[in-house]
């Protein structure tokens, strides 16, 4: 290990775009898969080849597959508590918000029945309780609507939310995600009207695999306060400008947009355009074994793309925390312990 990537290993981190299931490692798959015997291998070499994608298509396939695999309560307050667990012990997170997606647990499918909401949510508040408790991380949930599954998911999702609210869940904002084509974002502004009347932030995902007008569609019509990818931004100078001068951040995911094909290299990858621009940008990692990579690996490589220090490196991580839903109390206790962090 380079010092550079010790400094990373140990640097207080957060992150704010991260997928609750697109966050199961290769043994929590496994172990969904035993519990679920199908479509998912549970043997790890055999889930190495299965996680190969051929473009975002198939990527989406791939993730559906194992969402099928988180079928009961239990499995959501496995598959939480796990994903949780890695993420402080291996990358020294101290806060995140993990984006979940109500509806694909919540709604029969692919011949599954669903879960009541109340099961699904004690789930995920229990097992977010005992990760605070056991490993010191601090958890916060995004609920996004799966777009592919048009309004009836967003009612399903907007429900949900405000049955989370009502009980005094971790619920900081309402999202947007799976494909972008044929999935206009304008359709959705209703909910998010909704959402944001309640007091959740809007952060859905916008030119990932579309071009800017998605990216100006969430900012225009869903409020947008951050945006998932935005990697298109780069395309459009009024765009960057626009999103320098209003700070609106963009959260990027370098390696996820290479597995996507949503970029060709690393080397081409936009995140110095953004930089260059005055864009305010945090670093995540999206869905990490899925695209073989964690959040330390996703720093490393933005300090190779920025030319970063460990100077920098400590200012990406108190951008992400300035940029989080994190309560003010927890924002400075993270902040103070990037501030001291020596490697």
């Amino acid at each position: 290990m380079s010092g550079l990537d010790a400094f990373v290993a140990g640097l207080p981190k957060a992150e704010l775009h991260v997928h609750h299931v697109g966050s199961a490692s290769p043994r929590i798959v496994a172990e969904l898969a035993a519990r679920h015997p199908g479509t998912v291998p549970s043997d790890p070499a055999e889930l190495a080849r299965f996680f190969e994608f051929r473009d975002f298509a198939h990527f989406v396939d791939v993730y559906l597959a194992v969402v099928a695999l988180v079928r009961t309560p239990e499995d959501v307050r496995y598959l939480t508590y796990e994903v949780a667990r890695e993420m402080a012990e291996g990358q020294a997170l101290r806060y995140a918000e993990l984006t979940c997606t109500p509806y694909t647990s919540i709604v029969a499918h692919r011949g599954h029945p669903g879960m009541a909401p109340d099961a699904y949510l004690d789930a995920l508040e229990d097992a977010r309780r005992a990760a605070e408790r056991d490993h010191g991380l601090v958890l916060r949930w995004i609920f996004d609507v799966p777009g592919e599954s048009g309004l009836p998911a967003a009612d399903v999702t907007l429900d949900v939310a405000r049955l989370a609210l009502r009980r005094g869940d971790a619920l900081v904002g309402f999202g947007l995600g799976g494909p972008e084509i044929g999935v206009p974002r304008p359709q959705f502004r209703p909910h998010f009207d909704a959402a944001r009347a309640e007091g959740l932030h809007s952060v859905p995902h916008a030119g990932e695999t579309t071009g800017p007008q998605t990216v100006w569609d969430a900012l225009r019509e869903l409020g947008a306060e951050r945006i998932g990818h935005g990697t298109s931004s780069a395309q459009d100078p009024a765009l960057l400008a626009h999103l320098a001068e209003t700070g609106v951040p963009l959260e990027v995911c370098p390696s996820s947009n290479l597995a996507t094909r949503a970029v060709a290299s690393l080397e081409e990858h936009p995140l110095r355009a953004f930089r260059d621009a005055g864009v305010v940008v945090t670093v995540n990692s999206d869905d990490p074994p899925m695209f073989g990579t964690d959040l330390c690996r996703e720093y490393a490589i933005a300090a190779d793309l920025l030319d970063l220090d460990e100077e920098g490196l400590r200012e990406l991580a108190r951008t992400a925390v300035r940029c989080s839903f994190a309560p003010d109390d927890v924002q400075a206790r993270v902040l103070g312990e990037i501030d001291a962090y020596a490697g």
